[in-house]
């Protein structure tokens, strides 16, 4: 049997290899021998209009009209998007609105609710 640590976040005993990587089968928490630290200083802090933090889950309002490219469709101030996912590159939310379906939206034109 190998020397494993625990799970930094569960403290389960039940680790295993994957690669590189270290693996709880309980949490699903994944992460290196080289530490934790690396990991979590290069996550990206998306924020809306108004500087407020997003997060996964999160509902927003579109603060300005939006054409949607492709369509002659415009998405209209004060849509109201449930359980937006965060993303990273240009377009950082991803999310799915009514009538509309599955959509990438900018951060800068939404706020929280």
């Amino acid at each position: 049997m190998s020397n494993l640590p625990n799970c930094p976040k569960c403290n389960s005993v039940y680790i295993y290899e994957d690669g590189s990587l270290l693996v709880c089968p309980e949490c699903g928490h994944e992460w290196t021998l080289a530490g934790e630290t690396e990991n979590n200083d290069d996550k990206k802090v998306v924020k809306d209009a108004n500087g407020n933090v997003l997060n996964d889950g999160d509902t927003v309002t579109v603060i300005k009209d939006l054409k949607v490219k492709g369509s002659s469709s415009v998405l209209k101030i004060g849509t109201r998007v449930k359980n937006i996912r965060l993303v990273d590159g240009d377009h950082d939310i991803d999310c799915k609105i009514e009538g509309f379906g599955a959509m990438k939206l900018k951060s800068e034109f939404v706020r929280k609710v």
